[in-house]
């Protein structure tokens, strides 16, 4: 993205926003929460400095128990999915749904009762001093605050905020925490495309795009108190899609970083034994009998050929995507200041 309309903009939506006060929109993805929504929604504070204003939005992913009416009687608003579409796609619709509404900032926290609501002021904060864009709750920042949770979950969540950590360069202890906050900038550039989890990919989004990021650290319930959770449920199943995800992420960002190393990959080592078979003949006057290291090393060095024409292709389809991104963020700042401008008349 170009760094002066992204600053400009910033400015802009930070100036409204303070002049004509906060509205901030606290969604929760539910999916047969029915025992833990009420008291959830009824701890979501409702006065907190900065802001004018608290929506509370209930995106139920296809309950099958009381979980909507629940929460429409507490006193939220209710968008249900109709069936199972996954996290993910829950994320979505509150981020359709902060656009709508024309909600300064974003919160999106668990149903499931493992985050205390009372929290929710601690990674708001950052966003109304405006300290940053995107402030995302880290159970695993502060030593002191590590929840009790499976081994093997705290490995794979390690592994993966390394993981992100070393494609971003920037230091983060949790990357897979759903207690976050955006602002209104964050809120219409982001595009995402996974349906299965959002955690990561909102990341690599942001931060390619120049977002400023913070970690805050709280205090979680590691375990669920009533039944399991929908998206680590299998860590295998997990791991996979998650690893998909961000992978497409980076392939779709950084084209020409990502073809350009599989093209070394290969090409290197196609290099290396074409020369071997070069200084052999040269030797020995014959092919034998390292035949073998010719078609190997042609292979690899067809590859990386194909890997770099494919890195060439990625990086003009990324100059369209940012083009139409660019686009897509005009539009939606233009949609959000006119439903600003009705709200405030």
């Amino acid at each position: 993205m170009l760094d002066l309309p992204t600053t400009q903009a910033r400015d802009v939506s930070e100036q409204s926003s303070h002049s004509e006060g906060v509205r901030l929109l606290v969604a929760m993805p539910a999916l047969n929460e029915d025992r833990t929504i009420e008291d959830m929604i009824r701890r979501v504070p409702r006065d907190l400095p900065g802001v004018s204003q608290v929506d509370v939005l209930v995106v139920d992913d296809g309950s099958t128990d009381s979980t909507s009416s629940k929460a429409a009687a507490a006193g939220a608003q209710v968008i249900s999915h109709g069936q199972q579409l996954g996290v993910g796609a829950a994320f979505h619709t509150a981020l359709r749904a902060a656009m709508n509404l024309g909600s300064d900032l974003l919160v999106t926290i668990d149903s499931d009762g493992q985050f205390d609501p009372a929290t929710i002021a601690d990674i708001v904060a950052p966003v109304i001093d405006g300290r940053a864009d995107f402030v995302t709750a880290s159970r695993f920042a502060d030593p002191a605050r590590i929840p009790q949770m499976p081994a093997v979950k705290k490995w794979g969540n390690r592994v993966m905020s390394k993981l992100i950590s070393s494609i971003i360069h920037q230091k983060f202890f949790d990357v897979s925490c759903g207690m976050r906050c955006y602002n209104r900038e964050a809120i219409v550039r982001l595009t995402l495309t996974g349906s299965f989890t959002y955690t990561q990919e909102v990341f690599l989004n942001l931060a390619f795009k120049r977002m400023r990021i913070m970690e805050v650290p709280i205090t979680v319930r590691g375990v669920r108190e009533f039944g399991k959770s929908r998206v680590a449920s299998s860590i295998l199943r997990y791991a996979i899609n998650t690893a998909t995800i961000i992978l497409r992420t980076y392939r779709d960002y950084k084209p020409m970083r990502f073809f350009g190393r599989l093209a070394l990959l290969f090409g290197i080592p196609g290099v290396l034994l074409s020369v071997f078979l070069f200084v052999h003949v040269l030797m020995t006057g014959s092919f034998t009998p390292h035949k073998w290291a010719g078609f190997t090393g042609g292979t690899f060095i067809l590859l990386g050929l194909v890997f770099l024409h494919m890195g060439i292709i990625g990086d003009m389809l990324d100059r369209h995507r940012i083009y139409l991104e660019e686009v897509l963020y005009m539009v939606r700042q233009s949609s959000g200041q006119d439903r600003n401008g009705d709200r405030k008349r």
